[in-house]
């Protein structure tokens, strides 16, 4: 008896070993042969730099029913929205108007998504547009036990900033000790900056994703950059609001100097294709790898 009991101990501190905190946590597939990048026209830095074919008539035309409206019914899976809804939260004595997907208590991962001007937290809830990659961004939330958020952005001063560090305060509360990945899309990367600056947010933060979004030149002098946050970014090559070569030379400057970064440029793409075009999955397992 005594040997089947340190048998049954030592079987546990294995399985301690891999399945505890260490381990990285992997998404399951979802839609992958869908939503996986097209051709790769270059590629270095052992794959964290990839520049990635993208061609309007296939992407959007060949992909939605009516374009960059209504993506075709194969790209959305509509079950996720028995767990969804809008909330308003109040942190910090403000409210936040959000919309959520999956769990929020105990999620095994969070993902909050900051739109850019003119948007809302219905950008990032709608299932059928930008290719349906938030459908898919929902599903893979739920599928894998965790929770995604899609706040309503008041502002995109420092006040913008301390709604989302609250944000992420309020989700580290709720599942603690897990992962949590900030994305943001075009002038939503400037609540993203100003939160690399937010030394106890930061402290929550697994990554940060930066999509078609602005560049910060004074990174490197961030809580986020001190930290090694892992920074994915995202980018279309034909971007007129932001200029994709400013994103790239930040990602020079960062690979220049060992840090975990990662950067997606789609040739021809426009200011919103990353949004489209970026693939969750890979973008949150690249992430998850290094943060662990």
């Amino acid at each position: 008896m005594a040997r089947f009991f340190r048998l049954a101990a030592a079987a546990a501190l294995v399985a301690s070993f891999v399945s505890g905190p260490a381990a990285a946590l992997t998404l399951k597939p979802f839609k992958d042969e869908l939503f996986a990048y097209g051709p790769v026209l270059e590629e270095k830095d052992g794959g964290d730099w990839s520049v990635i074919d993208y061609q309007e008539m296939r992407d959007i035309n060949g992909r939605d029913d009516v374009p960059e409206r209504r993506v075709k019914r194969a790209y959305v899976s509509l079950g996720v929205k028995r767990q969804q809804a809008n909330e308003t939260l109040q942190l910090g004595g403000r409210s936040l108007d959000v919309f959520r997907a999956g769990q929020a208590d105990g999620a095994a991962f969070t993902v909050i998504f900051i739109h850019g001007r003119g948007g809302d937290r219905r950008l990032g809830a709608n299932d059928y547009s930008f290719g349906g990659n938030f459908n898919r961004l929902k599903n893979l939330a739920v599928e894998n036990g965790g929770v995604y958020y899609a706040p309503s952005a008041r502002s995109f001063d420092m006040d913008g900033v301390g709604d989302i560090a609250a944000l992420i305060a309020e989700s580290a509360r709720r599942s603690p000790g897990r992962p949590i990945v900030l994305s943001c899309a075009s002038m939503g990367s400037f609540l993203c900056w100003g939160v690399t600056r937010n030394a106890e947010a930061v402290s929550h933060l697994a990554g940060m994703m930066i999509m078609g979004g602005a560049t910060d030149p004074n990174f490197l002098k961030s809580a986020a950059f001190k930290a090694r946050l892992p920074m994915f970014f995202s980018h279309g090559s034909a971007d007129k609001t932001y200029a994709a070569t400013d994103q790239a030379e930040l990602y020079r400057q960062l690979k220049a100097r060992n840090y975990p970064t990662r950067f997606v440029l789609f040739e021809t793409g426009s200011h919103g294709t990353p949004v489209r075009m970026t693939d969750w999955r890979a973008a949150l397992n690249w992430i998850m790898m290094r943060s662990s």
